[in-house]
């Protein structure tokens, strides 16, 4: 299958996935979340041993981009819960996925980014990484990527990164479960190699069974929680917080709560 927000290719049994929209710092779109979830189904039925997510250019992902955050406001209750569900199963897909994967974050992971480096079963990021759940900041709310966030870090920690909406560096992300390693930009490709080494020494089916299992034990949960966070971020989008916090962004000044 060809693709025109990301890059797939398979070497050495490693399913190597890059979002290549480097220009705008591989901020997500509809089209690139579609892309990603079939790219993620793909290499789940493929004999890829493993799975390693990047950005192109100089950041990871940088959230949602800013012409789909402009759209976001026309569109009707049902088209916002189609949005929310596709960014549910994008999540899930690579949350529940049979391989193991690597994130290896080069730079900025913001919002969703951030989401799609840390649900990855190793997340390898560089001292020049930053991340933040800056939904709040717009009016918005982090629904769907709190889910996985709380399962990670518990319920304390996750309030403080959501409801401030502030970013942090790799080392607090380390600090808090979220980054397995800091490794410097040079030796970001022979680390994720060398993980996948030692991944490759190991049994395929046990891999596989070891991600199901871990899956299985968190599926009742997960479908509640993420059952919620659609039809929290849905009726969110309709809020006039929501309107006005998208606006002053765009507008780059500051909101006017009302």
């Amino acid at each position: 299958m060809s693709y025109s927000t990301i890059l797939v290719e398979e070497v050495d049994r490693v399913c190597k996935i890059t979002l290549n929209r480097p220009e705008r710092r591989n901020a997500m779109t509809p089209g690139m979340q579609l892309e990603l979830i079939s790219a993620f189904e793909a290499a789940a039925k493929s004999d890829a041993r493993a799975l390693v997510l990047r950005g192109a250019g100089d950041a990871f992902c940088a959230g949602l981009d800013l012409s789909v955050l402009q759209s976001l406001q026309l569109q009707s209750p049902a088209e916002h819960r189609a949005d929310a569900e596709r960014i549910a199963k994008l999540f899930r897909t690579l949350y529940e996925l049979p391989l193991p994967t690597i994130a290896a974050v080069n730079g900025p992971a913001i919002a969703g980014g951030t989401g799609l480096a840390m649900i990855c079963d190793f997340t390898f990021a560089t001292p020049q990484s930053k991340f933040g759940f800056t939904e709040v900041r717009i009016g918005f709310i982090p629904a769907l990527v709190s889910v996985f966030l709380a399962l990670q870090i518990g319920d304390k920690r996750s309030r403080d990164l959501l409801l401030t909406g502030r970013f942090f560096d790799a080392t607090e992300a380390g600090c808090l479960g979220m980054v397995n390693e800091i490794v410097s930009a040079e030796n970001l490709e022979s680390r994720v190699a060398e993980l996948l080494k030692t991944l490759r020494a190991n049994s395929p089916a046990s891999l596989r069974a070891t991600k199901k299992l871990l899956a299985d034990q968190n599926r009742d949960k997960l479908d509640a929680a993420i059952a919620a966070a659609i039809a929290a971020n849905s009726k969110a989008r309709e809020h006039a917080d929501f309107s006005e916090g998208v606006t002053a962004f765009l507008e780059k000044r500051k909101p006017d709560w009302k």
